[in-house]
């Protein structure tokens, strides 16, 4: 849900003000309407016909810390109320203009968008009858990028570690996100998590531990990398990593993990996944984007994804390509929650499609790796990389496939089995992505949200970067 302000504009002389405004009241109500029906909240503000009144309304909107603010033109207005309210107005901004042959709302709109336009003001526009579907969902597109674009400021995000085995793309500027996405970074050592998981109640360790062999596909003892208690020490670690979140007020987080947990205390496998699902041993929960390799802009991207679909956000390596078939194996160790297995609001029937196997060579350590595979659909696939320093956002379209049993899993045998598979037909020709995409990490939700991240980037003032159909 975004909370949105609503500012209509008028004439700004008294006696064509008298006679339009019940015409502008009655068409911002159906503004109002339209997007409160979507789910919105809406907090309507006076008519502007006045200096005065200009800045005064677009102030009080500012001060209820509106996702977005939309000036209304239902008639002709005079554009210096815009530039004022703008001036009171600090965050997004739409325009939005009526199409009414009667009455010039079209011309107040476009007099006021040139104006801001001359001074560097960045808005968007919107114009047509609220009623009308398209018109609808192109100002629901504006609200809902704004809502995540948003959400971000004034978060704080939670760096466990620092830089994993050299990774540049992993690493980003403080004064950047704070700069430009309003993210503040804490800095936390991995040792709190190995001293912290000595605390957790046994009780509490052992009953998780008991429900995930009692509710997964299976849970593969091998007597070696993976044991109840190396389980248990995984399970120690989701708990100390939740105090961290609870203590340090994190809005998200990534662990760095490798090498030195991965080679001398265990996977955080466990941990990653349930933070990312919204739900755990113990019932529903807030989902808690979580990157592994400690990757910034990996959970900057899964943060801003989360904002637009509400669901849990695919973190994957971009594995291999199976050119066969022009799909590609989007594989991680851990990182897929488990809701992707089925996507079903029933814990139980996602991790009824889940196993925990042993860890693989790569991780000494040992604990269990989770593994599924991505249950199928429409994706909307993102990634924010920087190319000489300025960010964009990289997306396209694609889609989840599963095949028959064998093919699966002779498919996932080709990498590594025992982690967790997502199966993606990207609308991308391979030789473009793979000359182009700037990072080995890639993220994906369900849904078509490629308007939404274009103006994302239009509000963040990022480059949008599509591939394929998304270009």
């Amino acid at each position: 849900m975004a909370r949105i302000g609503l500012l209509s504009m008028s004439d700004g002389r008294d006696f064509v003000h008298r006679d339009i405004t019940e015409f502008i009241g009655a068409s911002a109500a159906s503004v109002a309407g339209a997007l409160r029906a979507a789910g919105h909240e809406v907090i309507v503000g006076d008519i502007v016909w006045t200096n005065e009144l200009a800045t005064a309304a677009a102030r009080r909107l500012a001060d209820q810390r509106v996702d977005l603010t939309i000036f209304h033109y239902a008639v002709w207005a005079f554009p210096h109320f815009t530039m004022l309210a703008a001036e009171a107005t600090p965050g997004p901004l739409l325009l939005f203009g009526g199409l009414d042959p009667v009455q010039p709302g079209m011309v107040g709109m476009l007099a006021a968008g040139g104006a801001l336009d001359q001074i560097g003001r960045r808005h968007a526009r919107a114009w047509g009858d609220i009623d009308d579907p398209v018109t609808r969902e192109r100002v629901l597109v504006w609200v809902r990028a704004a809502a995540a674009a948003q959400g971000l400021r004034g978060s704080t995000f939670g760096r466990i570690g620092g830089r994993p085995m050299g990774m540049y793309t992993a690493v980003a500027d403080t004064d950047q996100w704070m700069r430009t996405f309003g993210i503040d970074v804490e800095e936390i050592d991995q040792w709190e998590i190995v001293r912290r998981s000595d605390l957790v109640d046994a009780g509490r360790v052992g009953q998780a531990r008991m429900w995930l062999e009692k509710n997964a596909a299976g849970v593969h003892y091998d007597g070696k990398a993976l044991t109840p208690e190396l389980l248990e020490r995984q399970i120690r670690s989701y708990y100390a990593m939740r105090e961290l979140i609870d203590e340090w007020h994190l809005d998200f987080s990534g662990i760095k993990g490798q090498p030195e947990l991965t080679t001398h205390f265990a996977t955080m496998d466990i941990a990653e996944a349930f933070l990312n699902d919204p739900y755990d041993w113990e019932g529903p929960k807030p989902t808690h984007i979580t990157a592994t390799e400690s990757d910034m802009d990996a959970a900057l991207t899964m943060q801003l994804l989360k904002g637009l679909s509400g669901t849990p956000v695919l973190f994957a390596d971009v594995r291999h390509y199976h050119a066969d078939r022009d799909v590609w194996d989007l594989c991680n160790s851990g990182q897929h929650a488990t809701w992707f297995a089925a996507r079903s609001d029933d814990p139980l029937e996602n991790l009824a499609r889940t196993h925990f196997y042993p860890e693989v060579f790569f991780f000494p350590a040992g604990g269990a790796s989770v593994h599924h595979l991505a249950a199928p659909g429409e994706f909307t696939l993102a990634r924010l990389t920087r190319l000489d320093g300025r960010y964009r956002l990289q997306a396209m379209r694609g889609e989840f496939e599963n095949y028959d049993a064998a093919t699966n899993e002779a498919m996932m045998r080709m990498s590594t089995f025992e982690w967790p598979h997502a199966f993606a037909r990207l609308h991308v020709d391979a030789t473009e992505f793979l000359n182009r995409f700037g990072a080995n990490h890639i993220h994906a939700i369900p849904g078509e949200y490629v308007p939404e991240l274009r103006a994302i980037c239009e509000l963040l003032d990022i480059d949008y970067d599509g591939f394929g159909d998304a270009a």
